[in-house]
C-alpha cells in the first residue's frame, strides 16, 4: 500500500488532544466514583474505630494529625462533591435539562470549580 492512500495518522501525541470540558467532567466523575469506592469503606472504617473505645479515638486523632492523612480527607471531599455535583448533573441531561450545548458546558465548568472550592473550603477547616 502506497502513502498516498493511507489514511491513518501517522503520529498521534495524545498530549495536543485538547478535551471539551464535559468529556473531562465525565471522565473524572468515573475516577471519583472509584475513589470513593476504595475511600469510603476505609472512612467508615475509621469512624467505627473512633467510638469503639478512648484508645481507638486517640489512634484516630492522631492519624490525622498527620500530613498525609490530611490530604488524603481533603482530596475525598473533593472527591465526594465533584462525583454528588457531576452525578446531578448527568441526572438533570437525562431528562433533558440542560442539555444544549452552551447549557452543558456551563454546568460542566460549575461542577468543576464548585468541586475545586470545597476542596479549598474543606483545607481551610482540615489544616
Amino acid at each position: 500500500m502506497t502513502r498516498s492512500t493511507d489514511r491513518r495518522p501517522v503520529f498521534f501525541n495524545l498530549s495536543q488532544i485538547q478535551m471539551p470540558v464535559g468529556a473531562l467532567t465525565s471522565i473524572t466523575h468515573r475516577m471519583t466514583g472509584v475513589l470513593l469506592a476504595i475511600g469510603v469503606p476505609f472512612t467508615i472504617y475509621l469512624m467505627d474505630r473512633s467510638v469503639q473505645s478512648q484508645e481507638g479515638y486517640a489512634e484516630v486523632i492522631a492519624l490525622f494529625e498527620r500530613l498525609y492523612a490530611k490530604c488524603g480527607l481533603i482530596f475525598l471531599i473533593w472527591s465526594l462533591t465533584h462525583h454528588l455535583l457531576a452525578g446531578v448533573r448527568h441526572l438533570l441531561s437525562d431528562i433533558d435539562f440542560g442539555s444544549l450545548l452552551p447549557a452543558s458546558r456551563r454546568s460542566a465548568w460549575i461542577v468543576n470549580l464548585t468541586g475545586f472550592a470545597a476542596a479549598l473550603l474543606a483545607t481551610g477547616v482540615v489544616l
